[in-house]
């Protein structure tokens, strides 16, 4: 298999620990952040583009993860104004699925391809590179991705053509704000009626009502530390994307109307179960 040269854009959260994967994996690689000091730990290995336009030049599959549709619309306007022929560009962000259906059209009319990869899993499987992949896209692309992909996640799924990944990467995510939301409002109702929080995340977690979602999230809600994995607003920016979609069910007035109050009651920089601190708070 010829040997590529990746590129990574986009080193937050959950895009530094991908990056990483891939660095640890001994993929030639170059990464780009728009805050500069995110990049120091890959000086020794990696490339620091000192641009976007370096990193895309000498690359030749280019993964980006980004925070929404602003700054997708940013990098990929500044990518598209370059010579992108026979290269492939991964976007594993959680965007609307109009935008990276335009995107790789856009990219597709200069010769380049593309795949929305958006992934489920927060920081843990992040760095453990066991993140659930979900991808739209050709299947000649996907071959040429899989060797990269694998080292990101233990589960790579196609589901059809551009928009596919998004669109599965939407519900999932509305299913998990249900879970977290009802999460929260379990265990203060267990705080009302005198049963110990430990005892009751216990007794869901060992349960059939417990989930990967509630064991993640059980020890930030024993230890009242809500240092963000995965934010609030970011949970509320897909929420609001599902409803986009089509999500208009008996449950999606409820979840949008907290999630936006969190955001209002400035609790949208907390992780997603800092949700409970509204809830408690009302």
């Amino acid at each position: 298999m010829k040997t590529e040269k990746l590129g990574f854009i986009g080193l937050g959260n959950m895009g530094h620990p991908m990056a990483k994967n891939l660095e640890k994996a001994g993929f030639p690689l170059s990464v780009y952040n728009r805050t500069i000091s995110k990049t120091k730990d890959f000086l020794e290995k990696s490339t620091v583009a000192e641009s976007i336009d370096a990193l895309v030049q000498q690359s030749d599959i280019v993964f980006t993860m980004l925070t929404n549709d602003d700054s997708s619309k940013a990098v990929y306007g500044k990518i598209l104004s370059l010579n992108i022929q026979g290269k492939l560009f991964i976007d594993m962000s959680t965007i609307s699925p109009e935008l990276s259906i335009s995107t790789s059209i856009s990219l597709k009319e200069k010769g380049a391809s593309f795949l929305d990869a958006p992934v489920a899993g927060s920081t843990k499987p992040a760095a453990e590179g066991t993140l659930t992949i979900m991808v739209g896209g050709d299947e000649s692309d996907i071959r040429r991705a899989l060797p990269y992909f694998e080292k990101l996640g233990s589960t790579i799924r196609h589901l059809g053509e551009n928009g596919k990944g998004l669109a599965a990467k939407l519900c999932v995510n509305y299913f998990v704000s249900i879970i977290y939301q009802g999460l929260a409002e379990a265990v203060l109702l267990s705080q009302k009626l005198g049963v110990d929080r430990k005892d009751i995340l216990d007794i869901i977690n060992n349960s059939a009502t417990g989930s990967g979602a509630t064991k993640v999230k059980t020890p930030l809600l024993l230890q009242n530390d809500f240092a963000p994995a995965f934010a609030l607003d970011l949970m509320l920016k897909d929420i609001l994307l599902a409803q986009k979609a089509g999500a208009d069910f008996p449950l999606s007035k409820s979840l949008i109307a907290t999630y936006q109050a969190a955001h209002e009651a400035g609790l949208g920089g907390q992780d997603v179960i800092g949700i409970i601190n509204y809830i408690q708070s009302r």
